[in-house]
């Protein structure tokens, strides 16, 4: 498997090397065209200069023949450059590199020049193959072209100084090249490097070590990548703790009303074998209730009203237990996204004395003053009554479960004509800070020691989520809390 370093390398080497090429050629091609149009130029000059003296001074006889050598001596003078007096036929008439005269110069740029244009002609000598420039003027007398004055020059040491700064410029191309190579080494091993510190401890994670935590090294994605990976682990490990909490919570939630339903029903079933005396007496056989069974160990009898009171109790528990399980079978529900709203149009204020009617007992035996208004001309809303009646009562049992007697627990309904906002408010103990942005989610109890199953507010706030609304808590230690449902119109 090729790995990112192996990607990144030959990537970068790719781009690095193209870049350097194409500049590369286009540095030197600049510099031979620098050069060589320097070459031109001034060989192009010198001939303009030459054909324009000759037409100003020379020209008046328009014998070009008479003239020849003393144009030779005074053209060749000032350049190094080979020059060559040519007539009308094309023939030589004298040369400053000492070539035969007399003879044709049948090159392409003298032919032009003899038609009266300047011309130049790139190529190579006979016989040595060396490189040449050659740049031809016409010479005029008036306007009849009389002859050709040609500057030849070498150009083998302008290819050798290009050649010189084209080995200079790949040089430089090659260290380039090398430094960006070790350049991406290097960052390629700044990315590397952390992505496999950040997979080794992802790794372990898989291996369900929590603890492993990677180093954030760079403030960039990667460094995002790790503080988002630790902060995934320090979650898990957070809803590993609230679902070991939650196992015990609930065993001894379970294991409470299941020891006295047990205990009861055994002194109920001993009752029954037992003989049943006028008076309203049972007598028991010799059997020892086990532990914890929620009742005394009487020995013999049980009388009529103990009876009733292990009757309520068994009512009591077996309640308890139904009301445990259907949270659970709930949150199960919600979890695998099987629970379906009931939509119909609501009349909260109804639902709000059904809400009133049932908590009012409860409020009475904790000696709590409970409170219920709902503003006139509450919209309906749509809803599934059922489902808020069950976010209520959740709510109020958590208000009623933290306030003590004589403190006070309000329910209040309000609307803007876009929203009805139920507020449960009460003076009770309050939610410290640090639990209360996690009071909603599953398995979480601020409180561990209370009863409950950690559950409650994780599915009101489903439910309202559900509905399209949103719930709001705001608390304070030892002032009471304050929860919001706010449903859409």
């Amino acid at each position: 498997m090729e790995g990112i370093r192996a990607r990144l390398l030959k990537s970068f080497l790719a781009v690095i090397l193209l870049t350097v090429i194409i500049f590369e050629i286009i540095l030197i091609i600049s510099v031979r065209q620098y050069y060589f149009g320097n070459v031109e130029e001034v060989l192009s000059k010198q001939a303009e200069v030459s054909a324009n003296f000759y037409r100003q001074y020379l020209a008046r006889d328009g014998v070009l023949e008479k003239n020849a050598n003393a144009l030779l001596e005074s053209f060749s003078a000032p350049t190094a450059a080979q020059v060559q007096i040519i007539d009308r036929e094309a023939r030589l008439l004298a040369d400053s590199a000492g070539e035969e005269l007399g003879g044709i110069v049948n090159f392409s740029d003298v032919k032009k020049a003899l038609e009266g244009l300047p011309s130049k002609w790139w190529g190579r000598m006979r016989g040595t193959g060396e490189r040449v420039l050659a740049v031809s003027y016409p010479l005029k007398s008036g306007d009849n072209v009389v002859g050709v004055v040609r500057f030849v020059t070498s150009l083998e040491g302008v290819n050798d100084v290009v050649g010189k700064i084209a080995v200079i410029l790949i040089s430089i191309g090659l260290a380039a090249v090398i430094i960006s190579v070790f350049a991406a080494v290097v960052l390629s091993q700044t990315i590397v490097k952390p992505l496999n510190e950040i997979t080794r401890v992802a790794e372990e994670m898989a291996k369900g070590k929590f603890t492993a935590r990677a180093p954030k090294r760079y403030n960039d994605e990667i460094g995002r990548l790790a503080v988002t990976l630790n902060f995934m682990a320090q979650e898990i490990m957070r809803q590993e703790e609230l679902k070991n909490e939650f196992i015990a919570s609930v065993s001894h939630e379970l294991r409470t009303p299941l020891t006295a339903i047990k205990g009861w029903t055994i002194t109920l079933l001993s009752a029954a074998r037992g003989i049943l005396p006028s008076g309203g007496n049972a007598v028991w056989e010799n059997e020892k209730l086990p532990e914890n069974a929620g009742v005394p160990d009487r020995g013999v009898y049980l009388n009529l009203d103990e009876l009733i009171e292990g009757l309520g109790i068994i009512t009591r528990e077996s309640e308890r237990l139904s009301e445990l399980v259907e949270e659970l079978l709930d949150f199960s529900r919600f979890e695998a996204g099987a629970i379906k709203l009931n939509l119909d149009k609501v009349v909260l204020s109804d639902t709000l004395d059904y809400i009133k009617t049932q908590m009012m007992p409860r409020a009475r035996r904790q000696a709590v003053e409970f409170e219920v208004y709902a503003e006139e001309g509450l919209p309906e809303i749509p809803a599934d009554e059922n489902r808020i009646k069950q976010v209520l009562i959740n709510l109020l049992d958590n208000a009623f479960k933290f306030t003590q007697a004589g403190d006070t627990v309000r329910v209040r309904a309000e609307s803007d004509n876009v929203s009805v906002r139920i507020t449960v408010e009460d003076t009770g103990c309050g939610i410290p800070p640090e639990d209360l942005p996690h009071v909603t989610k599953k398995f979480y109890k601020a409180k561990s020691k209370q009863p409950g199953s950690g559950l409650g507010l994780a599915i009101c706030d489903e439910i309202v989520r559900l509905h399209g609304g949103r719930m709001e808590i705001t608390s304070a230690p030892g002032k009471g809390t304050r929860v919001e449902v706010i449903l859409p119109v």
